[in-house]
């Protein structure tokens, strides 16, 4: 069996993910793009999404860990009066409710009563979550609904306004990992008496990453390692301690708590440290020589 050639393109792309294609096909699309295998994506974005999407190149896939459990930032549209199976727009509709009356106030009431803060949220059946060894949305897929059990997620805000048309409301939401907007869309509905769904969903912002410096697939620039560790503390080592960090050696521990993107003298990214036991630091990543 041949051996895969290893990588030879390494690097940080922050990409404004189009409408219409999944985040794999983002993935592939930078493959070819740059002729490199090894590519992979923090933060998975539904087809009909668009914005913010994180991807490592080569070496820097080893980095995606640290870009995943950030709190993310999304726009998006809630059309009330209608509910679907997917609670978005790509579903069918599955029930309608005359929601006239609702007011852009009654919106916000119920958003600051309810869906503002730590709250708990049960995952749609089209999430990528699974349940006894089966993902939701394969099960969806075979009309097969099961029970979820609700996870704790925090919204730390939530804006509601007019939207573009009338029954349709404009969100702006800062959440947690893990949240599904699409359900605090439906809980929307169905707190207000009726029931909604999702359209026109946009990330704004993911690790630390905001959509005004990403551009589409074809356009974005491959940056340097380095650039995927933003926030994080940098330490630059000399020659002699770059020699111990390329073998994965247990160093004597940095300044402040970690953890620590560690540099050589020029900026090249070595590796990550995390703090290990009371004085010392230890790897996380160690990033292979050329």
């Amino acid at each position: 069996m041949a051996r895969r050639r290893p990588a030879t393109v390494h690097g940080f792309l922050v990409i404004d993910k189009p409408a219409g294609i999944t985040s794999h096909d983002v993935v592939a699309l930078v493959r070819r793009r740059l002729d490199e295998r090894r590519v992979g994506h923090a933060g998975t974005l539904d087809p009909d999404a668009t914005g913010v999407l994180l991807v490592g190149v080569g070496n820097a896939t080893r980095l995606l860990t640290f870009l995943v459990g950030h709190d993310k930032q999304y726009a998006a549209e809630v059309v009330l009066g209608t509910e679907t199976s997917t609670l978005d727009a790509a579903g069918e509709v599955t029930a309608r409710h005359d929601m006239s009356a609702v007011t852009l106030d009654d919106a916000r009431r119920v958003v600051a009563e309810h869906l503002t803060g730590r709250i708990l949220q049960i995952p749609p059946m089209v999430s990528a979550l699974k349940v006894d060894g089966r993902r939701l949305h394969e099960l969806a897929r075979e009309g097969i609904e099961v029970e979820r059990e609700p996870r704790p997620v925090t919204i730390h805000r939530f804006e509601v306004s007019e939207g573009p048309e009338p029954g349709v409301l404009s969100i702006d939401v800062t959440c947690s990992s893990g949240t599904y907007v699409r359900t605090l869309a439906a809980d929307l509905g169905h707190l207000l008496g009726g029931g909604a769904h999702l359209r026109n969903l946009r990330r704004l912002s993911s690790g630390g990453f905001d959509v005004g410096e990403s551009a589409p697939p074809a356009e974005a620039r491959l940056q340097p390692m380095l650039a995927a560790l933003r926030g994080m503390t940098t330490v630059a080592v000399d020659a002699a301690t770059a020699a111990l960090v390329h073998n994965g050696r247990v160093l004597p521990r940095f300044a402040g708590d970690g953890p620590w993107a560690v540099t050589d003298d020029e900026g090249e990214l070595l590796a990550v440290y995390e703090a290990f036991r009371a004085d010392e630091a230890k790897p996380t990543v160690v990033i292979p020589l050329a």
